[in-house]
């Protein structure tokens, strides 16, 4: 019993944690398939094994619903602690190549996730490329403030150059 209560303790401290929890089917998968999934997410999730019921308290323990009626099965979770977007990608990747994993759906930023959101959510870019994009965007703007407050000037110096040839042509 008290091995269950530490188990449910867990599992509701690591939903609340989590950015996202998603939800996996395994049924099929080897051990040194899942041991390569862990090692493939290890970074930004934790990847979590556990019986149904006690997933099931744990859940509604932390105010998650998302999940009511799934966890049937050989499921596991999926904690994710750090990029949704790297975790979900990898997930799908790995998906294709081991098709016996299904993901099932997903709870993120407090709202539950289908399968075909999740799926949305791996096409997403990444953290990263996002940033730079964003970083490439703000360069743009201050090369076009630059030339907007240098280009007065050099009108300005342009017609006073005209003026001064002007002025010294007719003397």
């Amino acid at each position: 019993m008290a091995t269950k209560e530490a188990t449910v303790a867990e599992l509701t401290e690591k939903f609340r944690e989590s950015n996202a929890v998603l939800l996996t089917e395994y049924r099929g998968l080897t051990v040194p398939q899942l041991s390569e999934l862990r090692d493939k997410i290890r970074e930004h999730a934790t990847y979590a094994v556990t019986k149904n019921t006690l997933a099931t308290i744990a859940a509604k323990e932390a105010s998650v619903d998302a999940f009511d009626g799934q966890l049937s099965g050989p499921t596991a979770l999926v904690f994710v602690h750090g990029d949704v977007v790297s975790v979900a990608k990898t997930l799908r990747d790995f998906a294709k190549a081991n098709p016996l994993l299904v993901v099932k759906s997903g709870y993120f930023d407090g709202a539950a996730l289908n399968a075909d959101e999740v799926k949305k959510l791996a096409d997403l870019e990444s953290r990263e490329v996002l940033l730079a994009k964003l970083a490439g965007v703000f360069k743009a703007s201050l090369f076009q403030a630059a030339y907007l407050f240098t280009a007065p000037l050099s009108k300005t110096v342009r017609t006073v150059d005209a003026l001064r040839e002007k002025q010294e042509s007719a003397s």
